[in-house]
């Protein structure tokens, strides 16, 4: 049978002053050109975390709202105000800048990370408060030393500040006198990655409603890569996250694949359990530092905030059938292979009209398609368009090339089957992912059957290959009554049978 979607998390940490300090838009512009007009304009532009909470796509991320409910907002956004916004969701929360720096001093194995003792005696009651934050997790938060000491290290040890407000806070110290792999930038990035991915594994075994320790396997599917001077990218974020999220039963390890990172996890965690070799695996991810602010020139010259500004997580749950959530369909899998080809028309040929031609359905049989959910608040401005609405209008076309949609219905298509997007540009976090919590409670209230959740990715971006990339998959209602009932035996009967089975060939074998 196929596993099935137990349940889906979504997080965000408000990260202003990572913007500034740590977005590699702005690093390099401090490098290239310091006195730039950007970087004077660029704090005015900066956010308070009371309008990260009030906006619009923020609230529907974490499920205060629907994408349904933002396709009724008139664009742009950022000028609007979500009304009854709040911090918490039912798929995660919006945490401010100031917990999140502890929730990462409590991810910190190898002592780092270093804080100013009265910044946590300032915030350390708010962070305990958090109803996901666990006492263990709360009491790794150390007492802090003295701002001195932490300036020291900035000035002096080659660290990575914290700031907030503008003010050194804290630091990322390095783990390696002489090793790039774990300079201060990188473990600080590193961090922030890991910690956004501890924030996503506690929501997302609280909304599954089951015990951390069903927990057997985690895989990691951000964009970061943590290891030494001898394997670079070794991992293993997975355990090193679920080691602080208390999964004390799990084992795992990392998948990397650019944005489509998070669909080639799915799909592996998909064919784990429903081989058996594991029953329940989390797949997760955690944010980046480098994209923070990422297109913030074209938001400033335009005067807009800077929107790219939180860091996001996500989890999602799969377990054996329950006879109940959906069901991730692994007999319809798009594969962007070698010979593909990166042509438009050729890569959304291989990920949806091929799987759909195979499995003997049209391109209209799917209710909703997931591609690439990025906030077009962010990606208009900046000159990149309406990133899902140019997906839709590709799907569409080559339905009506196919014969399977009108060329009337073009206009609809994308109302009918499609999204509006409300992810934030974090790479591998809006590609095809955020749906999966809406598509899991739509499926099970009946709103719909189906759903394809599509991931792509850049692989020239490493210059290892010239190569596009691509995975997607169907998420369906639960079709375990029906395939019983077809077979006429109850997936507990035929495990009763095969025990018994085997109980008599071992008789069988004393015997002898």
């Amino acid at each position: 049978m196929n596993s099935v979607i137990k349940g889906a998390s979504y997080v965000l940490a408000h990260t202003p002053q990572m913007v500034v300090y740590n977005g590699t838009t702005q690093t390099t512009e401090r490098i290239v050109n310091p006195e730039s007009e950007y970087l004077k304009e660029l704090e005015s532009h900066l956010r308070s975390y009371e309008d990260c909470v009030n906006y619009w796509p923020n609230q529907v991320y974490i499920g205060n709202a629907t994408p349904e409910d933002l396709a009724g907002v008139e664009f742009p956004y950022y000028d609007k105000v979500k009304e009854g916004a709040q911090r918490y969701g039912k798929y995660g929360e919006i945490m401010p800048e100031e917990e999140f720096i502890l929730l990462v001093q409590a991810c910190d194995q190898f002592e780092v990370v270093k804080i100013d003792k009265d910044f946590v005696s300032a915030h350390k009651d708010a962070f305990a408060k958090d109803p996901i934050i666990t006492e263990d997790i709360a009491a790794r938060v150390e007492a802090g030393v003295e701002l001195s000491e932490i300036e020291a290290a900035v000035k002096d040890e080659h660290a990575e500040g914290i700031y907030v407000a503008g003010k050194l806070v804290a630091c990322v110290k390095r783990a390696h006198d002489i090793d790039v792999n774990l300079s201060a930038h990188v473990m600080h990035e590193n961090l922030m990655s890991k910690a956004s991915s501890v924030l996503a594994l506690l929501y997302g075994v609280k909304n599954a409603g089951i015990s951390k320790d069903d927990i057997e396997y985690v895989i990691d599917c951000a964009e970061e890569a943590c290891g030494d001077m001898n394997q670079r990218g070794g991992g293993n974020f997975a355990k090193a996250a679920a080691e602080i999220a208390g999964l004390n039963n799990a084992t795992g390890s990392d998948s990397r694949g650019f944005c489509a990172g998070p669909s080639h996890a799915l799909i592996e965690a998909a064919a784990l359990v429903k081989s058996g070799a594991y029953k329940c695996v989390a797949v997760t991810a955690g944010g980046c530092t480098a994209k923070l602010g990422m297109n913030g020139k074209d938001h400033v010259k335009k005067g807009l905030p800077i929107l790219e500004d939180c860091l996001a997580g996500f989890c999602v749950i799969l377990s054996e059938n329950d006879g109940e959530n959906p069901e991730i369909n692994l007999d319809i899998l798009g594969r962007h292979t070698v010979g593909t080809g990166s042509a438009p028309q050729n890569v959304i040929g291989s990920l949806v009209a091929d799987p759909l031609e195979r499995a003997g359905l049209k391109i209209t049989d799917i209710d909703k398609f997931s591609p690439e959910m990025q906030n077009p608040d962010i990606t208009k401005p900046a000159g990149a368009g309406d990133v899902p609405m140019a997906n839709y209008k590709m799907i569409a076309a080559l339905a009506v090339k196919r014969g399977e949609l009108d060329r009337k219905e073009l206009a609809s298509f994308s109302t009918n089957h499609g999204l509006t997007g409300w992810a934030p540009t974090q790479g591998h976090i809006p590609s095809g992912v955020p749906y999966i919590g809406f598509a899991r409670e739509d499926i099970l209230a009946g709103k719909i059957k189906t759903a394809m959740i599509i991931g792509k990715g850049s692989l020239f971006l490493g210059r290892m290959t010239n190569l596009f990339d691509g995975v997607s998959f169907v998420i369906q209602a639960n079709t375990k009554a029906e395939a019983e009932k077809a077979s006429g035996v109850s997936e507990e009967e035929v495990k009763g049978l095969i025990a018994k089975a085997m109980k008599d060939f071992a008789a069988s074998l004393i015997a002898e």
